[in-house]
């Protein structure tokens, strides 16, 4: 396979280490040196050309080829049945929607949030139960990192340079998680935005770090969901104010309420949509007093619509935890949803 990247040799692991980590092309953490055999690995499996373009960054123009999404790939320990979900999301991230530039670009420091859905979630090992927001599995941590060195490699989006971020979060270094698609009945994620079951899915998101809320203490929806809208209505006023995809993740003991009473994804979508919302005179009591002048009756939504919040089954099954995961700006950059159309077990 002819690639088209420059090759460097180095004496040893440590040496390699040395050379991209003196040319800033790792996160901090070691790397997988990206040997051709490893590459051409990953290109095989995905059965891509070197040369394949998978998009153009829209504001710079910049070509993404194949190979050059490889590469980071394997840098960032992925296997060849990794590098199809990489492809996918990244593809992702390129349609409009996402916005690409403004999110890696922003002061506000957003991460590129991964959900997977489909049979490759059993097939790479993925976890969606324990620590499904940490590092829950190898597979989702390696392709979560490896969007980070893409971005890093690729689109220059280094902190300083492209990355304007005035904090950023952890996310930054790996933010996928797969949903627990076994323990439920509620349909996927994937499958809410018109994706076949029997397709594997990647969701992306430019999304704020998760805020994690606690309710023990109820078994009524209505109730466990208040918890969660006031933890948006919280992030409405002491982030932003503007609607767009809020994510909330559910974990078992809490999922466990809403089944029993018949609760779909749907009816969650509703009644987050009727009831997470504020007035603008919240502001007074957050800092943001100046702000409201003679708009204080003026009232926001969290969502543009019912459809606008992402609703996700994943995490461990004792502990009456959840999470919301802020949208990074509004309705400016938006979910996408792709099915992962490399074909993973294809003889070769």
């Amino acid at each position: 396979m002819k690639f088209n990247s420059g090759s460097h040799i180095a004496e040893d692991f440590l040496a390699a280490q040395e050379f991209l980590h003196s040319r800033n092309m790792t996160d901090g953490m070691p790397v997988v040196p990206p040997t051709p055999d490893l590459v051409k690995d990953c290109l095989d499996w995905a059965m891509l050309s070197s040369d394949q373009l998978i998009g153009i960054e829209p504001v710079r123009e910049q070509k993404i080829t194949a190979e050059k999404l490889a590469i980071n790939a394997v840098m960032a320990g992925c296997l060849p049945i990794h590098f199809p979900v990489v492809v996918t999301a990244f593809t992702a991230m390129l349609q409009e929607p996402f916005l690409l530039h403004g999110a890696t670009a922003s002061t506000g420091g957003c991460a590129v949030l991964i959900v997977i859905n489909g049979p490759m979630r059993k097939e790479l090992g993925m976890s969606g139960t324990f620590n499904a927001l940490g590092s829950s599995d190898r597979a989702t941590t390696v392709i979560g990192r490896a969007i980070r060195l893409i971005l890093l490699n690729l689109l220059e989006v280094r902190p300083g340079d492209i990355d304007r971020s005035t904090l950023g979060h952890p996310g930054k270094f790996s933010y996928c998680i797969a949903e627990d698609e076994e323990n439920t009945n509620w349909r996927s994620l994937a499958e809410e935005k018109g994706i076949p079951k029997s397709a594997s899915a990647v969701t992306v998101l430019a999304a704020g770090a998760p805020r994690q809320i606690m309710n023990e203490w109820t078994k009524d929806p209505e109730e466990i969901l208040e918890t969660f809208i006031e933890e948006i209505k919280a992030n409405m006023r002491h982030y932003s104010i503007w609607p767009g995809n809020y994510a909330i993740v559910i974990p078992p003991q809490l999922r466990e309420h809403f089944e029993k009473k018949g609760w779909t994804k749907l009816d969650i979508r509703r009644y987050v949509y009727e009831n997470a919302k504020i007035k603008r005179r919240d502001w007074n009591f957050c800092g943001k007093g100046s702000m409201v002048l003679d708009k204080g009756d003026r009232e926001y939504r969290a969502l543009t619509d019912e459809n606008s919040l992402l609703v996700v089954a994943a995490g461990g099954p004792a502990g009456g935890f959840g999470a919301v995961i802020p949208p990074w700006f509004g309705p400016k950059s938006q979910s996408v949803s792709l099915a992962v159309n490399a074909c993973v077990d294809c003889e070769m």
